[in-house]
């Protein structure tokens, strides 16, 4: 299946003509340090050395910061596959896009020395986009998945996987990156509500100078929908979102997360909690938590209002 990627290229885009003409995405993160070394061996193993060396080269910086460069720097270099789809944001608020050609290379000396090569093959503005996708595409991460989007892409795109064509795709796809789409909505509007949420009071997003940062936060076994972190920073929090019913299986992803939080993010003296959201529960779910340490569950309620307009 094809994966649909978005890339900033410097920021605002800045490098994107350079590299578009070029025939490349890149992106920096350590610098003129090799990684070629460490590529190859899955993203698990990719962190448990690089997230060392970030450290290294920026001794000021907590393992959060490193973990969210080092998973983006990864699926940037490793996590895209040939024939994924991958956007590039230019200056003008336009986006080019085209496909992964190749492998990672390495161009020491530059300002965006870790790249692959993409067949850049057209440009479409922001105004052809759905307010969903362009408020999800205009995300300040470097390197994170679009694949939610799948359908409207592949429409604006015209490019489909190579092995597929791309109405069979579609149609056995849609009911699929429906779900995904209502689920992004979910998260994109608790994000922007965070403050005035019950967890608000006491967690803060994940930022980085000023910038949002913990929603589709990577780990080693995908992105966490948000990870959040206590106002007196010591509980890291991983917010799983569910549309509709959470299943017990959704226990099993959140743990994983977790796992990865306490063993790559967590500081002296820090732990790890988690939360499920989902608009309902059952059996399955409530036995599964009952044994489940530091997981609590959540349900969200949707509002819908009617009002007449005021009379003349």
């Amino acid at each position: 299946m094809t994966d649909y990627w978005m890339v900033r290229q410097g920021t605002g885009g800045v490098y994107a003509k350079e590299m578009i003409e070029a025939g490349y995405l890149g992106v920096d993160f350590v610098g003129d340090y090799d990684i070629r070394p460490y590529l190859g061996k899955g993203s698990k193993e990719f962190h448990s050395i690089m997230n060392d060396v970030w450290l290294t080269l920026y001794p000021d910086k907590t393992k959060i910061s490193a973990g969210l460069s080092m998973g983006n720097l990864w699926a940037a270099c490793e996590g895209m596959k040939e024939g994924d789809v991958v956007l590039a944001r230019k200056p003008d608020q336009s986006y080019a896009y085209g496909t992964v050609a190749g492998g990672y290379e390495y161009f020491p000396g530059t300002s965006l020395p870790h790249r692959r090569r993409v067949d850049w093959r057209g440009t479409f503005t922001k105004e052809a986009m759905t307010p969903e996708l362009a408020s999800s595409a205009g995300s300040l991460m470097t390197v994170f998945s679009l694949s939610a989007y799948a359908a409207e892409l592949a429409r604006l795109t015209q490019l489909s996987d190579p092995v597929e064509p791309l109405v069979t795709a579609l149609a056995a796809e849609v009911e699929d990156q429906l779900a995904f789409q209502m689920e992004k909505q979910l998260e994109d509007f608790l994000v922007h509500n965070w403050r005035s949420t019950e967890l608000g009071r006491d967690y803060d997003i994940y930022e980085e100078d000023g910038e949002v940062k913990g929603q589709q936060y990577p780990s080693d076994t995908g992105p966490m929908d948000i990870l959040a972190i206590s106002k007196d920073r010591k509980r890291l929090l991983v917010v799983e979102l569910k549309r509709e019913r959470a299943s017990d299986s959704v226990v099993g992803q959140i743990q994983r997360y977790m796992g990865y939080v306490q063993e790559e993010l967590l500081e002296p003296g820090q732990s790890v909690e988690g939360v499920i959201i989902a608009r309902e529960d059952d059996l399955r779910i409530r036995r599964a938590l009952s044994i489940a340490q530091n997981i609590r569950f959540m349900k969200y309620r949707v509002e819908f209002h009617l009002e007449s307009p005021n009379p003349n």
